[in-house]
C-alpha cells in the first residue's frame, strides 16, 4: 500500500512539472534560453522514473548540445563534430580534476573499517557507558552512527549494519518502533556531512571551493546536528520513558576477570586505587599476577597520556612568539620606491673618467702619520645614528634573550586545562572494576577507529597532508585495521577493490554527465535567463538565502543529493556573487540540507536500506513517520547555522583566511 502511495506520489510530481512546462512556456516566442528551461524539467522527469542518472545527464547534454549548435550555424555535420568535441573536452576536463582522486581512497577505506567487524563492538561498549542516560539504547545507537560514518562515511553500510545490530535490541527493550527506526536512519545519515565525506567533494569540484577548508567546516555543524539528535532522544527517554525505557540492572554488569574480581571481593572497590596498591603489595597479591596489573594500569593512563600530550604541544604553540623578520622596505610586496630614487642613479662624474683621487706619488698609511691619542684619552663619543658593534650585539643577544622568554599562555588555555583535568581526576576517582571493564571494551573498539580518523582529518585540516594524500594513507590505515582484527583476506579485499571501483565509477560517470549538461544548459542560455529572473525579483541576500534553502528541501523529496548538487548547484552559484554570499557558507547550508534527501520519502534510500533488515512487522509507513522528527531537527540545526555563522566558519577561517 506504502509502494503505491510512493509511486502515485512519483507520478503527481511528474505531472505538476510537466503541466508547468505547458503552461508557463512561450510557445509563440520560444527562444534558445526557454529550450534550456525545458531541457531543465525533462532531466527531472526522466530520473524520477527511474532512468540511471548519469546517463539521462549525458544524453539530454549531448542531444540538447547539438540542439544549440544547430540552431547557431545551421548546418547538422558541423554541430555534430561541435557536440563531439565538447564531450572529450568535458570529459578529459572532469577526469583530470584533481579532487576526484580521493574519492575512491576514502570510499575504499571506508569498505574496509566496515568489514573490520568493529561496529558491533563499538556498538556494544556505548550501550553500556551510557546505560544511566535517558534513551540509552538509542543514545548509543546515534553515537555509535556518528562515529562510524566518520569512519566509512558510507550510508546505505551503517543504517544496514545498524538495523541489523541495534533495532532487535532497542525492540526487544520496548522502544518504539517510530523512534527506533528514526534514530537509526537519521544516525546512519551522518555520514553524507561529518568529514571525510564524499558529498563535500562533489560540491567542492562541482563550486570551485576548496575540499579541505569544507571539511574544516562541515566538522562543527555534524557535531551539533549529532547532539541536536542525541538531544532529542534524551528529552524522549525522559519524558515519555514508555517509547525510550532504561536499561535494565540485569544488562548493566559484566563478568569480572578472576584477578579483579579477587581484588574487589578484597575491599578494593575502586580500580586505580585497587591497582596501585596491588602493585605494590608483592608476595601478599599471589592470585593476582604482575601482567594483569601492568596491563591494566597501562590501559587506565592512555587517557592522562593522551591529555598530558595535546596540553602539552598546545602550551608549546600558543608560548613559542612567532619569528619577525627584518625585510627591507624595497623588497616587501607592493613597495613604491620614491620619488626621484626609483631606476638607475647616473654616474656621479658626468665626463670621462675621473683622475685618480691622489695625483702624486704614494700616500701615507692612514694610521702612519700623526701623534696617536695617550692610552688614558676617553673615546670620542659615536655620532648620532650610528651604532657600534659592539653595542649591536648586545643590543641582538638582549632581543634574542627576550624572545627565548617565550609568551604566557592565555587564561583560556588553563580554564580548559583545569575543566579537562578536572573530568579527568574525576574519571580516576570513581572508576570502579566494572567501569574498567567497559573502558576496556571502548579502548578496543572506539580507540583505533578515533586514531584514524584523527590522523585523516587532523592531516588535512592542518595542512600536513593533501586530501589525497590524506586519502591515502586512510585506505592503508583501514587495511592495517582489518589485519589488525584479523578481517583482512583475500575475499574482503576483492569485495573491497570491486564496491570502491563501482561507487568511484558512478561519482565519476555523474561528473562527466553533469559536466555536458552543464555546457548545454549555458549553450542554450539557460542560465542566464535564471539569473535574470533572480536579479529581476528584487531580492535581499536573506530572501535569495532562504529561497534556495526551500527549493533545496524541496528537491530531496524527490531527488537525490547527487541530483540536487550535479545539476542544480551550478545554476546557484553563479548567483552567490550577485548577493555577496561565501559558496564556503553556502555549501555547508547545503551539506545540512541535503540530509533531508535520506530522510524524505519517497525517495528516502536509508528508510528502504533498513526496512530490507527489519523484523517483517515494521512497515515503511512507521519508519517514514519516524524519520519526520529528525527532519525538524535538521531544520532547527539550519537555522541555527544561518543564525550563528561562527559555528561553521570559525575553524576555516582561524585555520586558513
Amino acid at each position: 500500500m506504502k509502494q503505491n502511495k510512493a509511486i502515485w506520489f512519483g507520478l503527481s510530481i511528474m505531472a505538476m512539472v510537466v503541466i508547468a512546462v505547458i503552461v508557463l512556456t512561450p510557445w509563440t516566442a520560444l527562444t534558445t534560453p526557454h529550450i534550456g528551461l525545458i531541457m531543465l524539467a525533462l532531466v527531472v522527469v526522466t530520473i524520477m522514473l527511474g532512468f540511471p542518472t548519469a546517463f539521462t545527464l549525458m544524453g539530454m547534454g549531448v542531444i540538447f548540445s547539438f540542439l544549440a549548435y544547430y540552431m547557431q550555424s545551421g548546418e547538422s555535420m558541423r554541430a555534430i563534430e561541435q557536440t563531439l568535441s565538447l564531450m572529450v573536452q568535458r570529459t578529459y576536463a572532469t577526469m583530470t580534476n584533481d579532487a576526484l582522486i580521493s574519492i575512491p581512497l576514502f570510499v575504499f577505506m571506508g569498505y574496509l573499517v566496515e568489514r573490520a567487524n568493529l561496529i558491533e563492538k563499538l556498538f556494544k561498549a556505548m550501550h553500556l557507558a551510557l546505560a544511566r542516560v535517558p534513551g540509552s539504547l538509542a543514545v548509543a545507537t546515534l553515537a555509535t552512527c556518528a562515529i562510524f560514518a566518520t569512519a566509512t562515511g558510507i550510508v546505505g553500510a551503517v543504517v544496514t549494519l545498524m538495523g541489523l545490530l541495534a533495532m532487535p535490541t532497542m525492540l526487544k527493550s520496548g522502544y518504539g518502533v517510530k523512534l527506533t527506526a528514526g534514530a537509526i536512519t537519521a544516525g546512519g545519515c551522518l555520514g553524507i556531512l561529518l568529514p571525510p565525506s564524499v558529498m563535500l567533494i562533489v560540491y567542492g569540484a562541482t563550486a570551485g571551493v576548496s575540499v579541505v577548508q569544507l571539511y574544516a567546516g562541515a566538522l562543527f555543524p555534524g557535531l551539533m546536528l549529532a547532539g541536536l539528535y542525541i538531544l532529542y532522544v534524551i528529552l524522549v527517554g525522559k519524558f515519555w520513558p514508555h517509547l525510550a525505557p532504561p536499561l535494565p540492572e540485569s544488562e548493566r554488569h559484566l563478568p569480572l576477570p578472576a584477578p579483579a574480581q579477587s581484588l574487589a571481593s578484597g575491599g578494593q572497590t575502586r580500580a586505580m586505587v585497587g591497582l596501585v596498591g596491588a602493585m605494590f603489595k608483592g608476595r601478599r597479591n599471589r592470585d593476582v599476577p604482575m601482567s594483569f596489573l601492568v596491563r591494566n594500569m597501562a590501559v587506565v593512563l592512555v587517557p592522562l597520556a593522551i591529555f598530558l600530550l595535546l596540553m602539552g604541544t598546545t602550551h608549546r604553540i600558543l608560548t613559542t612568539p612567532a619569528v619577525e623578520y627584518d625585510i627591507p622596505d624595497e623588497l616587501r610586496l607592493g613597495y613604491v620606491a620614491p620619488s626621484g630614487s626609483g631606476g638607475l642613479a647616473e654616474p656621479p662624474m658626468e665626463g670621462g673618467l675621473s683622475e685618480p683621487p691622489l695625483e702624486g706619488g704614494l700616500s701615507e698609511p692612514p694610521g702612519a702619520g700623526g701623534v696617536a691619542e695617550p692610552p688614558g684619552t676617553p673615546t670620542p663619543a659615536a655620532e648620532p645614528g650610528v651604532t657600534e658593534p659592539a653595542a649591536a650585539v648586545a643590543a641582538a643577544l638582549a632581543a634574542d634573550g627576550d624572545a627565548g622568554a617565550g609568551l604566557s599562555a592565555p587564561m583560556n588555555f588553563w580554564i580548559v586545562f583545569g575543566v579537562i583535568g578536572a573530568g579527568l581526576l574525576a574519571f580516576y576517582v570513581f572508576l570502579t572494576w566494572q567501569r574498567l571493564e567497559i573502558f576496556k571494551m571502548l579502548m578496543a573498539s572506539f580507540f583505533p577507529l578515533s586514531v584514524m580518523i584523527l590522523a585523516v582529518l587532523g592531516s588535512i585540516v592542518f595542512g600536513l597532508a593533501t586530501p589525497s594524500e590524506a586519502a591515502a594513507m586512510g585506505a592503508l590505515g583501514g587495511a592495517l585495521l582489518a589485519a589488525a582484527y584479523r578481517r583482512l583476506n583475500m575475499p574482503v579485499l576483492k569485495e573491497s577493490v570491486f564496491l570502491a571501483a563501482k561507487t568511484s565509477a558512478m561519482v565519476c560517470w555523474l561528473f562527466v554527465g553533469s559536466s555536458i549538461f552543464s555546457a548545454a544548459f549555458a549553450l542554450l542560455g539557460g542560465q542566464q535567463i535564471i539569473e535574470a529572473w533572480v536579479l529581476g525579483m528584487g531580492l535581499t541576500p536573506v530572501e535569495f538565502m532562504l529561497l534556495a534553502q526551500i527549493i533545496i528541501f524541496l528537491l530531496g523529496w524527490p531527488l537525490e543529493w547527487t541530483e540536487i548538487i550535479v545539476i542544480f548547484m551550478p545554476i546557484f552559484i553563479p548567483l552567490l556573487a550577485n548577493f555577496g554570499i561565501d559558496p564556503l557558507f553556502f555549501g555547508l547550508l547545503v551539506a545540512l540540507n541535503l540530509q533531508t534527501a535520506f530522510l524524505s520519502p519517497p525517495v528516502a534510500m536509508s528508510a528502504f536500506y533498513l526496512k530490507g533488515v527489519s523484523p517483517p512487522h515494521v512497515t515503511l509507513n512507521q519508519i517514514f513517520l519516524g524519520m519526520l522528527p529528525f527532519m525538524g531537527i535538521q531544520i532547527v540545526a539550519i537555522f541555527l547555522l544561518y543564525m550563528f555563522p561562527g559555528i561553521g566558519m570559525w575553524l576555516p577561517t582561524v585555520l586558513y583566511r
